[in-house]
């Protein structure tokens, strides 16, 4: 029997007691306030699909050791792990697919710990999540974008993905960032630039209690959007930028454009200590290279500016690429109760991992740098 228990509601575990785990590494996707705003404001809830089943083991005394942040799906969308075709297979043989159990941030594909506490307070995690899908009737289980390896996971398929990440290496300046770029590419890259004034665009920063309700307001019809063009809905709502606004504003950075008209354009973004985090994007009225300008450029210069070693601008997207973005391997677990579906996704991700593997060569030499700094 599965040593964890689920809760429906963050809010059934006191804020003090979900950060006090948070792992030294952890982004800030895994904090109790970004989850909070997410159950709070109802974007994940039964009725979006996302029904929240955090998992916890307790010590003696009824406190947590171990957390894990985890939802029970009925659907794959906003996990950017795509398992539409295993959903599809299960179908072709008149067996549901849905609901199963996913570990991972909704609708946001960081690599970051996947566990706050002592994973090791279980001695096989994977087998006490196998456990905790049969007991509830669930067809497995998916944890997805950890940035480590899953202790015990023999039973569990590991999945490679990729996406592309900016580092720096102690830059001083953005200009300093372009030198080590080939010559054909940096003039490449300044034009874009250059292309913002040149189209009477104003493009501005804005961090902490800069960012007003009003910017949050704007923002939001940005974001929107960017989903009605698709014919498409939003995962998220205005009130739950606007909490985290309130409860997580020492963590945002907000980048807005503005034309003659007033603002057209916004990038919404997270931070820390370590790191950068392009999240969101939309613009009301197109312009040439705004997109690169605000969810890239504005990104760099911030990173450098304040000594942040990474900058992590979204998932997927090979024109990241040229603008300095290298290729980095993210991996997810997955473990099925059919045991021929587990065993036959396990032969798929070993078959995929190659093809991985040589996108990521492929996409590595097409990088901007002069040869000796690629």
């Amino acid at each position: 029997m599965s040593e964890l228990i689920a809760l429906s509601s963050i809010s059934s575990i006191p804020k003090e007691q979900w950060d006090a785990l948070l792992p030294d590494n952890a982004s800030p996707f895994l904090r109790y306030d970004f989850l909070h705003a997410l159950e709070a404001t109802g974007c994940v809830s039964p009725e979006t699909g996302w029904t929240p089943s955090h998992l916890l083991k307790l010590d003696s005394e009824g406190t947590p050791t171990l957390i894990l942040p985890t939802y029970i799906k009925d659907h794959s969308y906003g996990e950017y792990v795509f398992d539409w075709q295993w959903a599809e297979a299960y179908a072709s043989y008149g067996m549901q697919y849905y609901p199963k159990l996913l570990i991972g941030i909704p609708f946001t594909p960081v690599p970051s710990p996947r566990w706050l506490g002592n994973v090791h307070s279980i001695p096989d995690l994977s087998a006490s999540l196998s456990d905790f899908c049969t007991s509830k009737g669930l067809t497995g289980w998916h944890m997805n974008f950890p940035n480590g390896e899953l202790p015990d996971g023999r039973q569990a398929s590991e999945r490679q993905g990729c996406q592309f990440i900016w580092r720096n290496k102690d830059y001083r300046s953005f200009d300093d960032f372009l030198a080590s770029f080939a010559s054909r590419k940096r003039k490449n890259l300044l034009k874009e630039r250059r292309r913002i004034p040149d189209q009477g665009l104003h493009v501005a920063r804005y961090t902490g209690s800069d960012i007003t309700p009003e910017m949050i307001d704007i923002f939001y019809q940005c974001y929107c959007d960017t989903y009605y063009r698709r014919r498409s809905h939003p995962y998220l709502t205005a009130s739950f930028f606007q909490l985290i606004r309130e409860t997580m504003s020492d963590q945002l950075m907000l980048v807005l454009a503005e034309d003659e008209d007033g603002p057209c354009a916004a990038a919404l973004c997270f931070f820390d200590e370590h790191a950068l985090y392009g999240r969101y994007w939309g613009c009301l009225r197109d312009y040439d290279a705004l997109h690169f300008e605000a969810c890239y450029y504005q990104g760099i210069e911030f990173c450098i500016e304040q000594g942040l070693t990474m900058f992590n601008p979204g998932t997927q997207g090979e024109h990241k690429i040229a603008r300095g973005f290298a290729p980095e391997f993210t991996r997810s677990y997955h473990w099925l109760a059919h045991s021929e579906f587990n065993n036959a996704i396990a032969q798929f991700t070993r078959q995929e991992a190659p093809y991985i593997a040589e996108y990521a060569r492929e996409a590595a030499q097409k990088l901007p740098f002069k040869q000796e700094s690629s």
